[in-house]
């Protein structure tokens, strides 16, 4: 029925987006939808829509006569969608100071304690790259602005976790952690400050 078409297109979509993360489909590489399909011993029809949905997310390109490719992005390209993530989180996490609860924020801190933990460990990308993906997530939906979450969404599908080796350095793993800090600090204060406004 349509419910499972839709389930196993999302897990085909999930399957190949993390080989696609992990480097096993490099940047540049063929989606070939009969090559997918036979690999990943499914028909067709769920891995063309996996892709057109690869397309759209920006983890791939489409071109006529050729087919869809990962998308390859240089390094000035990342640059200015790093930029642009930077302004629209900035914007998110304004808005959410309009409107978080003391439960959130406590949902919050235990993102950066958990991550103020793993400090200890061994990094792992994939563990660290969807931890810090979590928590911009999370701040970012407090924010209530549905086509702002959306298009950093896209961004993140882009930049974020096709960028993943970045967390296999201990600096970029404990910047990460005081910027979060700051975050939930700076909606902290939103709250603190917005209680004691008189009425």
């Amino acid at each position: 029925n349509g419910d499972d078409g839709a389930l196993l297109m999302q897990s085909v979509l999930r399957r190949i987006r993390d080989e696609i993360f992990d480097g096993t489909l490099e940047p540049g590489a063929s989606l070939s939808v009969p090559g997918l399909a036979a690999r990943l011993d499914v028909s067709r029809s769920p891995v063309r829509e996996a892709v057109q949905q690869l397309v759209m997310d920006g983890l791939a390109v489409y071109t006529p006569r050729v087919g869809a490719k990962v998308a390859v992005l240089d390094d000035e390209m990342l640059r200015h969608v790093f930029e642009v993530r930077e302004v629209l989180d900035g914007l998110a996490a304004r808005q959410a100071t309009a409107q978080v609860t003391l439960a959130e924020l406590a949902e919050l801190w235990e993102h950066v304690r958990e991550q103020e933990r793993l400090l200890d460990a061994e990094p792992d990308h994939r563990r660290d790259a969807e931890i810090d993906l979590a928590f911009h997530t999370a701040v970012r939906s407090l924010s209530g602005n549905k086509p702002l979450c959306d298009a950093l969404l896209k961004l993140d599908t882009q930049s974020h976790l096709y960028r993943s080796h970045m967390w296999s350095h201990d600096v970029t793993r404990r910047l990460a952690v005081t910027e979060h800090r700051r975050i939930v600090g700076d909606l902290g204060h939103a709250l603190h400050d917005f209680r004691i406004i008189p009425v």
